[in-house]
């Protein structure tokens, strides 16, 4: 069988399918959203079940294990450690995504994955990461199977990007991503079938920042873990 790769698209342009995103949701409340806080979700997790696991496959090739960092810097606010992929990429090529990569053979988990592409790609030290846990595997169209690890982040760090894979690291307040509101479904149809899926455009005052696909799938996943 052939590849399926959708042609190339403005997810921008995409429909929003209204009152989708936040229909009978409520924001994450302040009083989670502290570092304390998340550390107590952690450790105590409750019972509850993520809204996405598996996107529509659309690509003809073998999985590969990922993993991502949702860096979480304490700021007076949490705020969350993104970046933008450079534009020559074979996947996903100028897209925002956490920092992250293929498990490698050599890592001893995928958590050792997750900080060792982290500090490839933004410089971030592990030094100045808590890892808090992991969220549910995410497994997208193009068969990355991807663990997201959760973790806090000391700030004084000094990031150095890989010009190579990374044009540019930035964060969001993380009060603006757990808040539905903030949250839109996108459809469109392609080859015979629907696909669907969420964005958080974030204005930071200088650009739109256009979070979607993977990113906000798993960040959805997180708002619902924080709702539970």
């Amino acid at each position: 069988m052939s590849q399926r790769y959708p042609p190339p698209f403005d997810p921008r342009q995409v429909p929003v399918l209204p009152g989708a995103a936040s229909a009978g949701l409520q924001a994450v409340p302040p009083s989670l959203l502290t570092p304390q806080a998340l550390r107590d979700r952690f450790a105590r997790p409750p019972v509850w079940t993520p809204e996405l696991v598996q996107e529509r496959r659309f690509a003809d090739r073998a999985p590969a294990p990922a993993a991502v960092l949702l860096p979480l810097v304490m700021r007076e606010r949490l705020h969350l450690l993104l970046t933008q992929r450079t534009v020559h990429l074979s996947t996903h090529s100028g897209q925002i995504a956490f920092p992250g990569g293929k498990v490698d053979a050599d890592d001893r988990d995928a958590t050792a994955a997750a900080l060792r592409e982290t500090e490839e790609e933004t410089g971030l030290s592990a030094a100045h990461v808590e890892v808090l846990g992991a969220l549910p595997q995410y497994i997208t169209g193009t068969q990355f199977f991807i663990t997201p690890v959760v973790a806090l982040v000391q700030p004084g760090f000094t990031l150095q990007p890989n010009p190579h894979e990374v044009d540019d690291v930035f964060e969001v307040p993380l009060d603006f991503l757990m808040d539905p509101l903030n949250h839109r479904r996108h459809a469109m149809e392609w080859n015979g079938e629907v696909r669907e899926w969420y964005s958080m455009p974030y204005d930071d005052g200088r650009q739109e920042r256009f979070i979607w696909g993977a990113t906000a799938g798993m960040l959805r996943n997180f708002y619902h873990l924080l709702r539970a």
